[in-house]
């Protein structure tokens, strides 16, 4: 047990509620606070933790590359980064790659690289239809392309240049599409707007009207790829390919790491076009080859798939048992419609009673274990969730 830390007059920015309480030590699907208590995590870092907390093929490789070159700047190559892209153009439809150090300027980059396209090949065109319930990031440009409430004036103006369409309804696509269309850009599953999947024809149009009017098909996979969903992009569930896809979260397995992949027909950034002072550095680079060694090892998906399973059953079960809603998502990336506006409540008492959860609408809970996470915690985590909803639906009653 650690000495109680004083919260009363710290000097961090607020920009998201916080209890109080410091966290000081993870081991796998378990946080642990200053006071010694344990807590069985799935949130993980809003998914970024694919592989728990402190995994050790991580921590070796950040240990070993710490020691040997953490970051001779982007202006010269490196190992890691090299071996890193390497890895995923060959276990992808990609032939590019851009590292960063988060989603949002992954999808940044994701937009400029569709404008400069339009420039060179489409007269010009710069728009890019995007979606309402959308969430690309929390820069100036990713902000105007989601589609979140209220995002429209929280920083206004907007970036123009992102008209919204409705996520499986094709027609308000096809509607939005005119000479300044450049791409269409999604999540397969909408994470922040409550786990909303794509549907399997509105992934198949989406393809063919890029094809037919020569538009770019961009995928923000920052949440949904890296085996979260049991691929280990969410796009193979679908099978389309898309001209550029978007990678952050789970890619370094806790550190800030994304990155950008495109087709070669589209890879059209020239030196001067995009950078970043710790882009591809090998420090970052070192644990994303980790990382992705081990989503690619045999058999680890599939067991992913199948804890998946488990856990979805598992909450179909209680949503039955409790007059609840639907479980939408797949793999490990899932959620509980509540039915009610009952879910900050509910995150409250299963973080008090040790269990850790998200809320991304008050009307759902949203689910995002370690993919290595075991049949047996993800039992324990049911059973703890069992005896919250029991208390809170009493609560209400």
């Amino acid at each position: 047990m650690q000495t109680q830390p004083d919260l009363s007059n710290h000097s961090l920015m607020p920009i998201t509620p916080r209890p109080d309480l410091v966290f000081v030590r993870g081991a796998g699907a378990y946080l642990y606070d200053h006071t010694g208590k344990r807590y069985l995590d799935w949130v993980q870092g809003w998914a970024v933790n694919c592989l728990g907390h402190a995994p050790a093929s991580v921590a070796r490789a950040l240990a070993n590359q710490a020691e040997t070159l953490i970051n001779p700047s982007p202006a010269f190559y490196n190992a890691p980064a090299l071996e890193l892209a390497q890895l995923l153009t060959q276990h992808s439809c990609f032939d590019h790659v851009f590292f960063g150090s988060s989603g949002a300027e992954a999808n940044e980059g994701a937009i400029k690289l569709a404008r400069k396209w339009g420039q060179l090949h489409k007269n010009g065109a710069f728009e890019i239809i995007t979606f309402v319930d959308g969430f690309h990031g929390r820069t100036l440009a990713t902000m105007s392309a989601s589609g979140k409430p209220g995002w429209d004036s929280l920083f206004a103006p907007q970036v123009p240049g992102f008209p919204k369409a409705v996520l499986n309804d094709l027609e308000s696509v096809r509607q939005r599409i005119n000479a300044n269309t450049v791409a269409i850009m999604l999540e397969p599953i909408q994470g922040e707007a409550g786990v909303i999947p794509a549907t399997q024809e509105f992934m198949h149009g989406l393809r063919a009207l890029c094809d037919q009017h020569g538009l770019l098909l961009i995928l923000d996979e920052v949440q949904t790829g890296c085996g979260r969903t049991g691929t280990l992009f969410a796009h193979q569930h679908y099978g389309i390919e898309p001209d550029i896809m978007t990678l952050g979260k789970g890619l370094g397995g806790g550190v800030p790491l994304s990155a950008l992949l495109a087709k070669r027909a589209c890879s059209c950034f020239t030196p001067g076009d995009q950078g970043g002072t710790f882009c591809g550095n090998p420090l970052v680079c070192a644990a994303g080859v980790a990382v992705v060694r081990s989503l690619t090892a045999d058999g680890f998906l599939a067991e992913t798939r199948r804890v998946g399973q488990q856990l979805t059953e598992g909450l179909n079960e209680l949503s039955r048992e409790f007059g609840l809603g639907e479980v939408r998502g797949t793999g490990m990336l899932l959620a509980l419609e509540l039915g009610c506006a009952r879910g900050p409540e509910i995150v409250e008492r299963a973080r008090q009673a040790g269990l850790l959860l998200n809320a991304p609408r008050a009307h759902c809970l949203r689910f995002m274990p370690a993919l290595n996470t075991t049949l047996e915690e993800v039992q324990e985590g049911l059973q703890m969730l069992r005896r919250i909803l029991a208390e809170t639906l009493r609560a209400q009653a």
